[in-house]
């Protein structure tokens, strides 16, 4: 890891107080911080309005059943539950975890158990939820050897946080170094993998995903035949009542296929499953449909 006395230059300053602003937050007892990230994510719902927009245009897109009255309100619970995401991000890097384990109910764990007796590792399929972080470090506390793959950040002092943060409770590996990845599942670690962003058109397929067309890259189905390793899908969500959280995990019926168009299909259904138990909770900021067959139908160009 890199030293953080080199992030020194007044480009950082910014960055470093919103750090310091996250340290803070990690102190902050549960009930206090869930109220804490309601309020900055009801803030961002004000203040970022290109946020708001995209928002808006993936809840128009993916829940057509919804009025105009409960689509507005269901984005503000988007922006609320992301807000309070920051916070749950915060207590994964920098808090006592375990104070939250009896907050936490686990379900089917056993299949991980399974999966792992094979000897071939396992690939974790997540999604980008507003529980991202603190997800992986309360499916860590049940002990098992956790690999998380991400994408690198574009602010490097960012990058060293994100990972740092996140070798508290996983092996964090940038999702291009392939060989390390194949190492991990060779010697049975369990492989996180999010590939539920619009990447572009490299190595993608076009599939449905909430009924919509979504450029899915194919990674997950070459990671699945590099070392034969069995997949299962984490769902996280953090309870209606505030209670805590459910962790669980599923089979992704038919998967692998053999035809990596089909896999993407499978692999978007599971993720879509997982984030209608709790829709408020995905990163629905996100341009997830950006890319198209034609791109005269971007959905977000603002006309």
């Amino acid at each position: 890891m890199a030293k953080l006395t080199q992030f020194t230059a007044p480009r950082y300053w910014l960055t470093w107080l919103g750090i310091a602003l996250l340290r803070l937050i990690a102190f902050l007892p549960f009930k206090p911080g869930l109220a804490l990230g309601r309020f900055i994510g009801i803030s961002l719902y004000h203040l970022l309005p290109k946020r708001r927009y995209i928002a808006e245009v993936n809840t128009t897109l993916c829940f057509p059943e919804l009025n105009k009255d409960q689509q507005k309100q269901f984005v503000k619970k988007v922006f609320a539950d992301n807000g309070i995401g920051v916070v749950e991000t915060a207590w994964a890097f920098w808090s006592n975890k375990k104070s939250l384990l009896n907050k936490t109910t686990y379900v089917d764990l056993k299949l991980i158990d399974q999966a792992l007796e094979q000897g071939k590792g396992l690939i974790l399929l997540g999604g980008h939820y507003s529980t991202l972080d603190l997800g992986g470090a309360l499916f860590s506390l049940k002990g098992y050897p956790l690999v998380s793959m991400y994408r690198r950040h574009n602010n490097p002092l960012m990058e060293e946080i994100i990972c740092r943060g996140r070798s508290s409770w996983s092996d964090p590996i940038e999702r291009k170094q392939l060989r390390q990845i194949v190492r991990k599942l060779r010697n049975n670690h369990i492989v996180w993998y999010g590939p539920d962003q619009d990447f572009g058109r490299k190595n993608a397929v076009f599939v449905p995903f909430f009924k919509q067309t979504a450029a899915t890259i194919t990674a997950t189905s070459k990671m699945v035949r590099l070392n034969d390793s069995p997949i299962l899908c984490l769902r996280q969500r953090r309870n209606d009542d505030d209670s805590g959280y459910t962790i669980s995990v599923a089979p992704i019926e038919g998967f692998p296929s053999g035809d990596e168009t089909e896999d993407a299909r499978l692999m978007n259904l599971a993720i879509e499953q997982a984030v209608r138990q709790a829709p408020s909770q995905y990163m629905w900021v996100h341009r997830r449909f950006k890319t198209q067959p034609d791109q005269q139908l971007n959905p977000y160009q603002q006309r």
